[in-house]
């Protein structure tokens, strides 16, 4: 049984990187560092213009940090995968949650509405859901196509238990998707142990700034920060190492 192929992006350069290796989609953000918010309008658009044959999913998630959103994020998550889905994107991949550990029904409810009829994935915030047979039987009553978790782990590698048990409730009527700490040395586990059909990873690699001169002294963020003349990105050479270890 062939697998479908998932890779977290958050460049052009990513999306073309990923087509180039064969995989099948993209889930395109922006700020992986703080797991993945939603990218611009403008590198949405590139994103699809840059591809042909891999399908381009766009998280909308308005900051990093917990997924409680007031009104206000509300309005502009509504806003964002209406531009998103104008600007041509092929899905949308949202999360939203109650303070108890609860889908936000109504705030999931109005994305998917506005999202047009394109397939809508729900994040990680899954792994966040205080019962996720509950939070699973929410999400099929929206219509949500697809979940992405770690089976509420680490990774998916100690989360395999509970991805298999999501599996088989689900049955065929929503597809479970494992993502977190996907790599060529587990993945082929991971597969076997759950009985998925579609798999989720990033395949980063840092690579050196271009810059010739550099500030030593500023940064950009924060006292928690990355090096500013180091970047990471998407590698094809990486997917594809995680496509034949999984061996479909």
């Amino acid at each position: 049984m062939s697998l479908t192929y998932e890779i977290c992006i958050d460049s052009v350069a990513g999306a073309v990187a990923a087509e180039k290796a064969g995989a099948h989609r993209v889930e395109l953000c922006a700020a992986l560092f703080d797991g993945g918010i939603t990218p611009s309008l403008g590198t949405i658009r590139a994103a699809v213009a840059a591809v042909s044959t891999i399908r381009v999913h766009v998280i909308i998630r308005p900051r990093g940090g917990d997924f409680i959103f007031d009104a206000h994020e509300a309005d502009a998550m509504e806003h964002d995968v209406i531009a998103a889905r104008e600007a041509g994107a092929h899905g949308i991949v949202i999360g939203a949650l109650t303070p108890e550990g609860q889908i936000d029904r109504p705030l999931t409810a109005r994305l998917v509405e506005a999202a047009g009829g394109l397939p809508v994935t729900f994040h990680r915030a899954f792994d966040m859901t205080a019962d996720p047979f509950a939070a699973l039987e929410t999400l099929v009553e929206l219509g949500v196509e697809r979940v992405l978790t770690s089976g509420q782990e680490v990774s998916v590698l100690e989360g395999a238990p509970l991805i298999a048990e999501l599996v088989e409730r689900a049955g065929g009527r929503i597809v479970i998707m494992p993502g977190g700490g996907v790599t060529d040395r587990n993945v082929a586990r991971v597969v076997a142990q759950t009985g998925v059909r579609e798999i989720h990873f990033a395949a980063l690699t840092e690579e050196a700034s271009p810059a010739v001169y550099r500030n030593p002294h500023p940064f950009m963020g924060g006292e928690l920060r990355r090096p500013e003349y180091q970047r990471l990105v998407t590698t094809g050479a990486g997917i594809t190492s995680v496509m034949a270890a999984a061996g479909r």
